[in-house]
């Protein structure tokens, strides 16, 4: 497994990490007994990134992450995510950060975070979500610091709100947070306008997240495909956004075909590796909690870089779908 940097000031990390949310809960049935054999079959494999949440399972995915750090002897990179108290999601632009992210509240949820996880220190503490109405007065960052200074985490982090990404532009000029989690796929490119160029100005570390767009650019679907009500893909997918997804993920898939790389590239793997060819990116976290995923996910990164005119051709997929009608 190649490594790349995670910021200036932090660790090597796997460029394909553990993307934890399935195996908490929210995307069917979880079997606990088959993540953990999936994770540490990541771990033989070089991931040494695991990213999770609260909100995952309401910490059910954390709890079972502790059990496996708990049996491993290498050291492994745990990120993690505060959400906001209860109100909108994302945060609306009347939302007061003393509401959502008050100080009392964010040591709560820290606690409650190294208490779930059976560590005595989080390696990358990220805010869920976040608002722009907050950027110019960003009191819920400087409590991290303090927790930083206190020992209890090590890097800060935000998630970017999927409709208003490029919020986190200014928190990263002004030095606020040393790593951003961004959504960045062939359907989804608007990370490479400013978000990417200003990690790199800044050397703030950039996780991907969403690469195979909950999956369907791996194209394992089909256009009638339906998921289950307890699973979120049954609401991300709904209507007729399958369909329409799985027309534009075919035409991917005649690209990688025109380029003759379907003998040796998957569709997931030109996903990840679109992903991976900006040198901004420190991680592409990808969900897992199969034995099957994890091998498919891993072997990308063993495979050649994609050739810059196949990264150029695969740049017209960008779909600016917004909040998906508007972009039909």
């Amino acid at each position: 497994m190649d490594t790349r940097q995670l910021s200036s000031d932090g660790p090597k990390v796997s460029e394909i990490g553990f993307g934890g949310w399935a195996i908490g809960g929210g995307w069917g049935g979880t079997n606990d007994a088959e993540s953990i054999r999936a994770l540490n079959v990541a771990i033989d494999r070089g991931v040494n990134l695991i990213d999770t949440a609260e909100g995952y399972g309401d910490g059910h995915g954390e709890r079972v992450i502790a059990d496996v750090l708990k049996s491993r002897a290498e050291p492994l990179f745990v990120a993690t995510k505060t959400p906001p108290a209860a109100g909108p999601w994302p945060p609306s632009p009347y939302c007061r950060w003393q509401d959502r992210y008050s100080a009392a509240y964010l040591r709560d949820n820290v606690n409650a975070r190294l208490r779930n996880l059976g560590i005595d220190r989080i390696d990358l503490l990220q805010l869920h979500t976040w608002t722009r109405a907050w950027n110019d007065d960003p009191q819920p960052l400087l409590v991290l610091r303090q927790l930083r200074d206190e020992g209890k985490i090590g890097l800060i982090g935000v998630s970017t709100p999927e409709q208003d990404q490029d919020c986190v532009i200014q928190l990263m000029r002004n030095g606020l947070v040393d790593v951003v989690q961004v959504i960045f796929n062939l359907f989804n490119q608007d990370a490479a306008a400013q978000i990417l160029p200003v990690a790199a100005e800044t050397g703030t570390g950039v996780i991907v997240r969403v690469a195979l767009d909950e999956g369907a650019l791996a194209g394992k679907y089909a256009a009638d495909h339906l998921f289950a009500e307890d699973d979120f893909r049954h609401r991300y997918f709904a209507g007729d956004r399958m369909s329409r997804t799985v027309e534009r993920v075919d035409q991917i898939r005649e690209d990688v075909v025109a380029f003759g790389l379907a003998d040796d590239y998957t569709l997931a793997d030109v996903a990840l590796k679109f992903a991976l060819s900006r040198p901004e990116v420190s991680t592409v976290i990808a969900g897992m909690r199969t034995v099957e995923q994890v091998e498919q996910n891993t072997r990308t990164s063993q495979l050649r870089d994609l050739p810059p005119e196949m990264l150029t051709r695969l740049r017209r997929h960008n779909w600016r779908r917004g909040v998906w009608y508007s972009g039909k």
